[in-house]
């Protein structure tokens, strides 16, 4: 039997019907891809945030927006986010075979899930799944940016930075393989008070310091594994956007904070866990660089 796990914040998170759905997101990227150089890398991971288009879709397209030309390469993508409904112990699998939004279904990579059968912090949880926002509102940027992919998905729990970055480095995989993490930064603290927290915060990240709370960033956790495998990758972080719902759509009183990382191998295409590579070249990002793009979103 053939079972989807259906779409529960369409009409609330986005927009509920394809056409005003896929009018939308395109929207956000040809705004995002006009800051976006020719000569720009495609990254091998991503951080985006999670909420409502309408507050940090615009910083999310930043990201995608550096995704989309390897549109036709890329055909399977890690997504890991932070449960915000139901508490499960370690990263959870929603058991099912697809996930569907407005704009049609996403098979998920069962080789994927076959291959972290062995890791103990892996679970099945489709009641971790069911309601889950911050894996969700990812997937119809992704069915409008790549042609052809699968998906796997994973909820993340309580679970240490080291169990998230052994099940990124199982599935790592080459150039075919995109990883997404969906993180807000900080919640409902004043404008002012949340600019600076969230340029620290960011900082963190760009110095791959993955020992941020779940008050810096609500999906800390799939952060903290990711700079973890970032740095024995030796992968370069990259600014793309920063702002908070107090620069889009809402008041000033009590924001939610929004970042755009991208993640490069600075090699050009990591073939290290490919079958046909026998060699990566040792060449050591200078991870002190300044950050491409801006560090404020208006």
């Amino acid at each position: 039997m053939h079972t989807v796990r259906p779409a529960a914040v369409s009409g609330a998170f986005y927009p509920g019907q394809a056409p005003a759905l896929a009018g939308s997101v395109l929207a956000l990227l040809a705004n995002a891809e006009a800051a976006v150089q020719s000569s720009a890398d495609v990254p091998k991971a991503i951080i985006v945030p999670h909420a409502g288009y309408i507050y940090s879709g615009a910083t999310a397209a930043r990201a995608y927006a550096r995704i989309r030309p390897a549109h036709d390469r890329i055909r399977r993508v890690v997504l890991l986010g932070p449960v915000h409904r139901v508490a499960v112990r370690g990263l959870a699998l929603p058991g099912v075979d697809a996930f569907a939004t407005p704009l049609g279904e996403i098979k998920i990579d069962q080789t994927g899930v076959t291959a972290l059968s062995g890791l103990a912090q892996v679970r099945l949880s489709p009641a971790a799944h069911a309601q889950e926002h911050s894996l969700e509102v990812q997937l119809p940027f992704l069915q409008l940016v790549l042609d052809d992919f699968e998906l796997l998905p994973l909820a993340v729990g309580d679970a240490t930075p080291t169990e998230v970055a052994q099940v990124l480095e199982t599935l790592w995989g080459g150039p075919e393989t995109l990883i997404v993490i969906s993180s807000d930064l900080s919640h409902f603290l004043p404008y002012r008070t949340a600019q600076a927290v969230d340029r620290e915060t960011v900082q963190h990240i760009l110095r791959f310091d993955g020992a941020l709370t779940h008050q810096q960033a609500c999906g800390g956790t799939p952060v903290n594994g990711l700079l973890l495998a970032a740095r024995q990758h030796q992968l370069r972080a990259e600014l793309l956007g920063l702002c908070n719902s107090g620069d889009t759509a809402g008041d000033k009183d009590r924001v939610v904070g929004y970042a755009a990382v991208a993640f490069i191998d600075p090699c050009g295409t990591d073939l290290s866990h490919t079958k046909w590579a026998s060699s990566v070249p040792n060449s050591k990002p200078d991870v002190g660089s300044p950050p491409c793009g801006t560090d404020h979103v208006q």
